[in-house]
Parts: C-alpha cells; structure tokens; sequence
C-alpha cells in the first residue's frame, strides 16, 4: 500500500463526515422546548413576582399571631387578625425584614444592564506594565 497515495493513513479528519454545518441534536432541541416553555410559565406570572421582588428589595413586613399555647404564627388570612385584635393587644405583632440588598442589585442588573466591571492591569509589584516589541 502506498502512503503517499492516502492523505490519512492514521485517521484524522475525512471529508463529509461528522455533522453537516448548523445541526442540532436532540438534547439541543429538547433543552429549547423545556426553556420555551419555562419562558412562558414565568411571562404569566411576571408582574407579581416582580412585585414581590420590589417588596423585597424594600424590606418586607408581616404579622405574628400568638396562639392560646404561646407558640407564633404568620398571619395569611384577615379572619386571623380580626380575632387577635378581639383577643387584645400583646395577641399579634408586626415584624419587619430588612431590605435584601442583593434583591435590589439583581432587579436593578436585570432592569438597567449589569455595569461593566473595572479592570486595573499593573505589573510585577503592583508597578508599571512594560511592554516590549521584538521586531
């Protein structure tokens, strides 16, 4: 057998094999359906989760019930809260979360564009970069 003859002897790249220029597997086509429809099911709840994440980003308030036992309880229905207030005063109290800094970064990032990030080159030692040409 002639080696010369035979640009590949030993393997290496053969022509038209492999896949043909912008084809999409499977795996690729079922990760863009399940994005699709993720896409979709958070478009439909976009303006309260933004809501809530404006909440968030200010500090979120809340009440607690005192139960008959001493144990607390988050307060989720008005009924709750009038009957703490027939109860009296020390039956509820109102807390407040601090503002969750990251909250505010991620919404402002998402509404204005993350800001560049500041690069500072320095050299050996933090000194000046010294370039040299070889020509």
């Amino acid at each position: 057998m002639n080696f010369l003859n035979n640009p590949m002897p030993r393997g290496g790249k053969r022509p038209n094999s492999g896949p043909k220029k912008g084809a999409i597997y499977k795996p690729t086509i079922d990760k863009s359906l399940r994005l699709e429809v993720l896409r979709d099911l958070v478009s439909q709840h976009l303006e309260p989760m933004t809501k809530a994440q404006i909440e968030h980003a200010q500090g979120v308030s809340y009440m607690v019930l005192r139960a008959p036992d001493g144990s607390f309880a988050r307060a989720t229905d008005e009924k709750q809260i009038d009957a703490a207030c027939a109860v009296g005063e020390s039956a509820f109290r109102i807390f407040t979360q601090a503002p969750n800094t990251q909250a505010f970064a991620d919404l402002m990032n998402r509404t204005f564009g993350k800001p560049p990030e500041r690069l500072e080159h320095t050299g050996a030692e933090g000194g000046p970069v010294i370039f040299k040409w070889e020509g």
